[in-house]
C-alpha cells in the first residue's frame, strides 16, 4: 500500500527525495572494473549526494562525474556505432514517434553513427525525419498483439532478430527505447559500456523491500530481492550483450506462457531478473529518463530524456 501511495502522492515522493543513498566504496574511478580505459577518469567523489558505483564496481553515470569530449573523442577513434531501437505501434505511432526521432536527432550519441530501427505495424505512417551525417532510419514491420502486454513482452524477440540479422553487421552497440520519450539534453557516448542498466526514477531512494520485483514463485522473474530497480524503458549495450539479455528474456517470458504465468512488470520483471543474475557494466542515473511529475529533486541537475504524458486509456484500447 505504500508503494501505491508513493505513485499518487507529491508530498510522500518529496521526503523520499531526501533519503540517503548508499556511497560508493571506491577511491576513484582507477578501481572500477572499466568497460573502457576512459572510465578511469571518472570522478566518484564530485557527486557526494549520490551513488556513484555499484558493489560489483560498476559506475553509475551523473551528471559530473564525466568529461563528456573525453568520451567522445575515444569512441571516435574506436569506431563506435550505435544502433538505435524502437516499437512504435497502434496509437502509440501517431501520438509520440515523430517528437522522440526528432528529438533524439537533437540530443543522442551526436558525432556518432546512428541506425534508427523503427518497429511497427503501420510503415507508411512512420514520418520522415530530416537525419544528420551518418545517421539512417530502417522501419521494419511486425505484427500488432491485440493486448498492449503482448507487444511489450515480444519486443525481446524482435529485438534478438534485428540483431542476429542485421544489427550485428551494422553496428557495435545497440539502445532499446519506449517511444513514449522525449530527449530534452545530452545522451551521450559516456552512457555506452558492454551492459547497460538504468535506475528507474520512482525507485531510486526508496528501500529495496519496497521494490515491484516480481514475487511470484511460478513465474521465471521470480526474485526475493536484489541491487536496484531498473526500468525496461532504457537498455543498452554490445550488441553480443544485448542479444544475451534478450534471447535470455524471451524465452523466459516463452516459458511462463507454457506454465500460464504472466510476470508482474512483463519484459521489465524479466530484464530486472537477468540483471540481478548478469551485473550490468554500467548504470545509468534517472538523469536518462526522468518523469518531471516527481517534482524538484537536487540530486536530478539535468534531465537527458523525459517522460511524454502517459493517456493510456486512450493508448491501450484496442
Amino acid at each position: 500500500m505504500l508503494g501505491v501511495f508513493y505513485f499518487t502522492s507529491p508530498s510522500l515522493r518529496l521526503l523520499i527525495g531526501l533519503l540517503p543513498m548508499d556511497k560508493c566504496s571506491l577511491e576513484s574511478g582507477k578501481m572500477l572494473n572499466l568497460d573502457y580505459s576512459v572510465d578511469a577518469t571518472l570522478n566518484l567523489w564530485s557527486r557526494r549526494d549520490v551513488q556513484t558505483c555499484t558493489s560489483w564496481k560498476a559506475p553509475i553515470i551523473w551528471e559530473g562525474m564525466f568529461d563528456p569530449d573525453l568520451y567522445d573523442q575515444m569512441h571516435k577513434k574506436e569506431g563506435t556505432s550505435v544502433a538505435l531501437t524502437v516499437f512504435a505501434v497502434g496509437r502509440y505511432l501517431e501520438e509520440y514517434l515523430e517528437t522522440f526521432l526528432n528529438s533524439s536527432e537533437k540530443h543522442f550519441m551526436l558525432g556518432l553513427p546512428v541506425s534508427y530501427y523503427v518497429f511497427t505495424d503501420m510503415p507508411e505512417k512512420v514520418p520522415e525525419i530530416k537525419l544528420g551525417h551518418e545517421r539512417s532510419l530502417k522501419v521494419i514491420k511486425v505484427e500488432r498483439h491485440s493486448r498492449w502486454q503482448d507487444v511489450s513482452m515480444m519486443r525481446m524477440k524482435t529485438i534478438l532478430d534485428a540483431i542476429e540479422s542485421d544489427i550485428r553487421h551494422h553496428c557495435t552497440h545497440v539502445f532499446c527505447f519506449d517511444v513514449d520519450q522525449v530527449f530534452s539534453g545530452r545522451f551521450g557516448s559516456e552512457a555506452l559500456g558492454d551492459s547497460v542498466a538504468l535506475l528507474h526514477a520512482y525507485y531510486y531512494r526508496i528501500p529495496e523491500k519496497l521494490f515491484t520485483y516480481d514475487r511470484n514463485p511460478k513465474s521465471k522473474s521470480y526474485m526475493e530481492t536484489g541491487d536496484f530497480y531498473y526500468h525496461a524503458a532504457v537498455f543498452g549495450g554490445s550488441w553480443k550483450s544485448v542479444k544475451a539479455l534478450t534471447e535470455a528474456c524471451y524465452r523466459n517470458i516463452m516459458e511462463d506462457k507454457r506454465n500460464n504465468v504472466e510476470a508482474l512488470w512483463h519484459d521489465e520483471s524479466h530484464l530486472n531478473k537477468y540483471f540481478w543474475l548478469h551485473k550490468p557494466s554500467r548504470v545509468l542515473s534517472p538523469e536518462y529518463c526522468w518523469d518531471t511529475n516527481i517534482g524538484y529533486r537536487s540530486d536530478i541537475r539535468v534531465t537527458r530524456l523525459l517522460w511524454a504524458p502517459k493517456h493510456y486509456d486512450a493508448l491501450r484500447t484496442p
